[in-house]
């Protein structure tokens, strides 16, 4: 269905012009006032020269726009900033490659990813970068014809990396298929919404996936102990709704503290009473596993026979224990160095269908960092900034829930065990 041309002054003498193009949904999907939005925030001008929306809701549009820009530096902002929107140069160029100089950099001007699925150009032909992340670069192999996401400790001297955002071609989420990610959520974060809803919705996602045999992460912290939802993460992994736990050495050491001790940091967890010097509990918790030889070695010896970390050492679920520098001990299995824990993680997390974080910000924005937007990604957290915090940085799949962890958790399990 063809329009007038909608015209926002380009055209004048010296202003640097381009045009871009929008295919697919980007009517239902809210694009193009998006794009726009961009256009005009950046002082910059457009004219819609040809728009053809589809009559049906399966039925894709496409619209032309050019643009003017006083400045080359400007125009190549913009058109950065409108490439996660979808819309892509009209004249087509190959990426343009630079190898790297030294070891463990890009060279100056890399492209910037973001998590969406994203394609580059070379030689006519346009490549899907494998492993996508947000905030890394893209290496090219030219001869086997592969663009792999590469984060820059791993960048070695002579890598091709694109360089620039020309070449480059990203897939946003369209509003149709987002639809269907936990519709009674929507986009926003906010302490009012439904919880009973929510914590069903999560369930059944849940038992989708174990159903389908999907791969789940759950990311947790140790505030699931300290609220008394131990008992609650644990029966989730025993019951194969977890495929890989990702945590760090505080909630490990406080479900061992409680598994041999019953406190979490020295409080007694079944009556809320403090535990005469019990705020050593965790120290003494650490010291025996590591005279134990690990926490697998203390399950297998019998001095461990509860608790989440039993449950992942029995039902074979692995886990990745990040490290901090505020760590006491460590555990034995923590990863103390947080580049190899990244990478470790990084192997855990692919192909995962399901994220579910439960109070763990630090966690939360490392795993939102290395996750692709098509992972569904579920944040729990009883303080509302922490969840938009994750999402302002760009974790678009990324829905919140505004619950105290041992609530939520308990009430997630009950939900669960429902027919």
């Amino acid at each position: 269905m063809p329009v007038p041309p909608i015209l926002v002054a380009p055209g004048r003498v010296g202003m640097i012009e381009e045009r871009v193009e929008l295919r697919g949904h980007f009517i239902d999907s809210l694009l193009l006032p998006k794009v726009l939005d961009q256009v005009l925030a950046r002082g910059a001008k457009f004219e819609i020269e040809d728009i053809q929306i589809g009559t049906r809701r399966s039925d894709p549009s496409h619209a032309c726009i050019r643009l003017g820009t006083e400045s080359r530096s400007a125009m190549e902002e913009l058109l950065a900033t409108l490439k996660v929107h979808g819309a892509e140069v009209v004249e087509r160029e190959d990426a343009r490659l630079e190898p790297a100089d030294i070891e463990g950099a890009f060279p100056e001007g890399f492209y910037a990813t973001t998590n969406l699925r994203t394609l580059v150009r070379l030689q006519g032909e346009w490549l899907e970068v494998a492993n996508q992340e947000m905030d890394r670069g893209i290496v090219v192999d030219t001869a086997k014809k592969q663009a792999v996401c590469t984060p820059m400790h791993r960048i070695h001297k002579g890598d091709m990396v694109v360089v620039g955002h020309r070449g480059v071609r990203i897939i946003p989420p369209e509003r149709q298929a987002r639809g269907e990610l936990f519709k009674f959520m929507g986009s926003d974060v906010s302490p009012e919404k439904p919880k009973l809803a929510q914590v069903r919705e999560v369930a059944r996602e849940l038992k989708q996936c174990r159903r389908e045999k999907r791969k789940t992460l759950f990311v947790g912290g140790p505030a699931i102990v300290h609220t008394g939802a131990a008992e609650s993460l644990t029966y989730l992994i025993s019951e194969g709704y977890v495929s890989v736990l990702l945590a760090g050495n505080g909630l490990a050491a406080h479900d061992i503290e409680n598994s041999l001790y019953g406190t979490s940091l020295g409080v007694r967890l079944k009556d809320g009473t403090l535990v005469p010097g019990g705020h050593r509990n965790h120290l003494r918790a650490i010291n025996t596993i590591r005279r134990a030889g690990g926490i697998k070695a203390a399950v297998e010896s019998g001095l461990l026979t509860s608790g989440i970390m039993h449950a992942c050492i029995t039902k074979n679920v692995p886990f990745v224990l990040a490290g901090s520098i505020r760590d006491d001990g460590p555990l034995p299995e923590v990863i103390t160095d947080v580049v190899v824990a990244a990478d470790t993680m990084r192997e855990y997390v692919r192909g995962a269908y399901l994220a579910l974080v439960v109070a763990s910000t630090l966690h939360a924005v490392a795993v939102g960092n290395i996750l692709p937007a098509e992972t569904r990604m579920v944040v729990v957290d009883i303080n509302q900034s922490a969840l938009t915090k994750l999402m302002d940085r760009g974790s678009f799949q990324t829905m919140g829930i505004v619950s105290d962890a041992g609530l939520f958790l308990k009430e997630l399990v009950e939900a669960l065990q429902q027919d």
